[in-house]
């Protein structure tokens, strides 16, 4: 699938240069409102050519991934109790010292919160 839309994006900027570099070098010397229009079609080509590149497949299921735990919720910041956190914090991934904010990155984590 990854193969037919990066194939379609260099056919849909292939034909956006094409048509760019044919108005103004031939088909203006023909007609120059067919030479605008033809610019105006390849102006319109790259967004679609980046939409069509991007998108996401039926086989893309990025919103059921498991999260991953390695990565860090917050920004790594020094606390009171040294590098690692206030005590009891398992390092930057761990509680924030907000309970609002914990109980929040518990929930789109999944995780059940201890109370």
């Amino acid at each position: 699938m990854y193969r037919r839309r990066r194939r379609a994006y260099f056919v849909m900027m292939g034909t956006c240069l094409v048509l760019f570099v044919s108005a103004w070098a031939f088909v203006r010397l023909w007609s120059m409102p067919a030479a605008i229009a033809m610019c105006v079609v390849a102006m319109v080509i790259p967004p679609v050519a980046a939409m069509v590149a991007n998108r996401k497949g039926p086989e893309d299921s990025w919103w059921d991934d498991p999260a991953d735990a390695s990565r860090p919720r917050t920004a790594p910041r020094p606390a009171k109790g040294g590098p690692t956190g206030p005590k009891g914090s398992t390092g930057p991934a761990g509680p924030t010292g907000d309970p609002e904010s914990d109980a929040w990155w518990d929930e789109l984590d999944g995780k059940k919160r201890r109370q």
